[in-house]
């Protein structure tokens, strides 16, 4: 009998939903400010709002699964994704931040292509967690991860190759420091997106 009177599911496959959602919309606002770099400041701007709403977000997972007695996977299973999904919006606005304080003026190829990527990462995480409530979906699941993987590995080929060009061809010290931050966080982007990706594998293996 008290076990029908527990809280079961809460919401959180919705929230997951939810996250991702906003994941894919900064990794757009993302490509679209390299791909249109004079219009900065809104895109920018988008990516500081979804961040925020990123973390109401999170809050709300995280209250759900604290009155929640049972759930319909792991309990630090819920919180990780949580958090890693986070992680990424955060970043995301981290890197549009220091575009700003560090003054970058113009977007390189390199930073439009780890961009794409970014957004290429955002999406095949929003499809991973999207089939996340039905573990016949496993192979699905871990299909999305691999691909992850793979764009993962190609960013930080990017990133290197970038960064390369940057000491051989950069005379500016200063622009060079600079294009090399914003480099690594859009490399690190990636590298969230791939904790998402090893989380949801975790998931699937625990529960398939």
């Amino acid at each position: 009998m008290l076990g029908r009177l527990l809280p079961r599911d809460g919401r959180f496959f919705d929230y997951f939903n939810e996250h991702a959602a906003l994941i894919v919309a900064s990794g757009r606002e993302m490509a679209a400010l390299m791909a249109q770099f004079s219009e900065f400041e809104r895109h920018a701007a988008a990516i500081d709002r979804i961040e925020k709403e990123g973390d109401r977000v999170t809050h709300r997972t995280m209250e759900t699964l604290h009155r929640t007695f049972i759930t319909p996977i792991d309990r630090e299973d819920i919180h990780r994704l949580s958090t890693a999904m986070d992680d990424i919006l955060d970043l995301l606005q981290d890197t549009a931040q220091s575009i700003s304080l560090y003054d970058v003026r113009g977007a390189t190829p390199e930073a439009k292509r780890l961009a794409d990527i970014c957004l290429a990462c955002a999406e095949r995480v929003s499809e991973g967690v999207s089939m996340l409530d039905n573990m016949d979906h496993a192979q699905r699941i871990l299909a999305v991860c691999t691909e992850i993987d793979r764009l993962e590995s190609e960013a930080d080929y990017v990133m290197r190759g970038a960064i390369a060009k940057l000491f051989r061809e950069e005379p500016d010290v200063r622009e060079l420091i600079k294009l090399r931050a914003i480099y690594e966080l859009l490399e690190a982007v990636t590298d969230r997106c791939e904790d998402v990706a090893n989380i949801l594998e975790g998931i699937v293996l625990e529960n398939a």
